[in-house]
């Protein structure tokens, strides 16, 4: 039998169009975003928009996929092309009030939700995907309880219209997630899986719960559970990547699941078709480890990632973080600098101000480099870590006490102090005076002597807490008691039960090492002009300068001693 070639060849050609028209849905658009085929998910949205270009739907998951990428301008363009199809797209004007909301117009977000919501006749999206809106996050800032209350009340409403809808129960579980409402967000992902046992989100969702409860094997069973259900899930290899990131983290004994995390990883890229977001959501993971091998990979990521022409502009924040991490201070500075002046101001974040701040600081800048590390702070009241590096910095350019100012702060706000950061706090301010007495300028100053009390109280508390006391607090609280004396040459002796306690508590180590031997001549030294000028006692005198001698031959106050009262 012979065959019609221009038969065949045009029914395989409304095969293959019957194909790419079935693969290039709406539906499957949706489900290549819930798998975070972002790349996919545009390509195939374009093209309906195009093949199906006066259904208004397309227009807005389109735009949808862009705001979730932190590309809200392209967003914004996309949705009012879907209203320009359909005035009364009620999805659409969800995006706008998403766009409003991201750029804190709340007037705007207001009137767009109120018009969406006037739209709404039977489908029930709209409702979804505003409770979505107020879950949108720009990268490292927490959702508010304002927010999530705002999506769970609108989200409850959809559940009444429609209670069969995973999607929304899955929304619902990630508003009471975000405030670590634990219990409900379970139940409301546990309703998701009843409505649909097939829903693997549903059980990525369970198994982040556990993730947060520190439940990993849990987390890693509903992981699994989720790729037997859909072997090519990527999100479900991402939460699984990020859980044993958290395990690593937490007990030092798995340390080997970081590893595992970063294969984990690898599969989530190969999933979500290597684009340029999921490649940017990996380096997000990488940043979120904070390993000093995970920040060179991220600087290789990154710089691939800036060549490109589809490239977000976030990837400079990359660059930056990455190379200050692995000390490449000039490429960092530029790069941040890149993003701090091209970026929308609405897209920084506090801790862009901080990177920005420790560039600048490691490149010689410590000016504006202190003033980029308190803004990071005035943005965030969580980032106090930030006066350490501050007084470190006042410190080295010896401006003493604002480093004792900034360490004090250090101490109140961050509730990360350490004994070794009271004893910093105490040697600034007591450098500040040291400078100040010994200082040669027309006219001299007059030592401050209550920087020396802000010292003392220093030095008091690390006496206080320590396990047993400190000889080289004792040693400086002798010298600042010391320089209190009203007249260094007729002691009064408030140096001494402090000198005696450093020499106790030096003596009573073994071995001596030679670096204590100066102080100890020091602590001798002291007693000897005490016991000759105040208490008048030649033989303690005499005793004391000898010990003086004993651990530093050259000493010249004893010297001098014994030359006078050579017989």
């Amino acid at each position: 039998m012979k065959i019609n070639t221009k038969v065949a060849a045009a029914v395989l050609g409304l095969v293959f169009l019957g194909t790419a028209a079935k693969a290039q849905s709406l539906d499957d658009a949706r489900k290549a975003i819930n798998a975070e085929q972002y790349q996919k998910a545009k390509s195939m949205l374009k093209n309906l928009t195009v093949t199906e270009a006066s259904k208004d739907e397309n227009y807005f998951y389109l735009g949808w996929v862009y705001l979730i990428q932190d590309e809200p301008d392209s967003a914004k363009l996309w949705f009012n092309k879907g209203i320009a199809v359909n005035p009364k797209s009620a999805l659409n004007y969800v995006g706008l009030g998403a766009v409003a909301r991201l750029d804190k117009d709340q007037n705007g977000m207001n009137t767009n939700f109120n018009t969406a919501v006037s739209f709404v006749k039977k489908d029930s999206k709209p409702y979804v995907y505003i409770g979505k809106s107020y879950l949108l996050s720009p990268a490292g800032t927490p959702i508010t309880p304002a927010d999530a209350n705002a999506a769970i009340t609108i989200l409850r409403k959809d559940s009444t219209l429609n209670p069969k809808d995973p999607e929304m129960f899955i929304a619902l579980g990630n508003a009471y997630l975000s405030q670590l409402r634990n219990s409900e967000a379970y139940g409301s992902f546990s309703s998701a899986l009843d409505v649909d046992p097939k829903s693997a989100a549903a059980d990525v969702a369970l198994g982040v719960i556990s993730k947060y409860a520190n439940n990993f094997d849990e987390a890693e069973a509903k992981f699994q559970a989720a790729l037997a259900l859909d072997p090519n899930y990527g999100p479900a290899y991402r939460e699984w990547a990020e859980t044993d990131l958290r395990w690593a983290l937490s007990d030092p004994k798995q340390a080997a699941k970081k590893a595992e995390g970063v294969d984990h990883y690898k599969k989530y890229l190969s999933l979500t078709d290597m684009s340029v977001e999921s490649q940017m959501r990996y380096a997000d993971f990488l940043i979120y480890a904070h390993d000093p091998a995970d920040y060179q990979i991220l600087q290789q990521v990154a710089t691939g990632l800036s060549k490109s022409a589809s490239s977000n502009l976030k990837v400079y924040r990359y660059l930056a973080y990455s190379a200050y991490e692995n000390k490449d201070y000039a490429n960092g500075l530029t790069a941040m600098n890149t993003w701090m002046t091209k970026a929308d101001p609405k897209r920084i974040i506090p801790e862009d101000y901080l990177y920005l701040g420790r560039l600048q600081i490691a490149s010689g800048n410590d000016s504006l480099g202190v003033q980029n590390l308190q803004k990071a702070y005035s943005l965030d009241s969580t980032q106090a870590d930030v006066f350490e590096e501050i007084a470190k910095s006042d410190f080295a350019h010896k401006k003493y006490v604002q480093a004792g100012d900034a360490y004090k702060t250090y101490i109140e706000k961050s509730h990360k102090a350490t004994l070794n950061d009271y004893l910093s706090e105490a040697l600034s301010y007591y450098k500040e005076f040291t400078t100040q007495y010994y200082s040669k300028a027309t006219p001299k100053p007059i030592p401050d002597t209550s920087l020396l009390t802000k010292a003392d109280t220093a030095f008091s508390y690390i006496q206080h807490k320590a396990a047993a006391p400190v000889a080289i607090v004792a040693l400086y609280q002798a010298r600042e008691q010391d320089y209190k004396e009203p007249d260094r040459n007729t002691s009064k002796g408030l140096a001494k039960p402090y000198y005696e306690q450093y020499i106790a508590l030096t003596l009573a180590k073994t071995p001596l090492k030679d670096t204590d031997k100066p102080f100890l001549a020091e602590a001798y030294d002291y007693l000897g002009r005490y016991y000759e000028l105040a208490a008048k006692d030649d033989v303690k005198a005499a005793d004391s300068y000898s010990k003086a001698l004993t651990y530093d031959p050259a000493d010249k106050q004893a010297l001098d001693y014994q030359a006078r009262h050579k017989k």
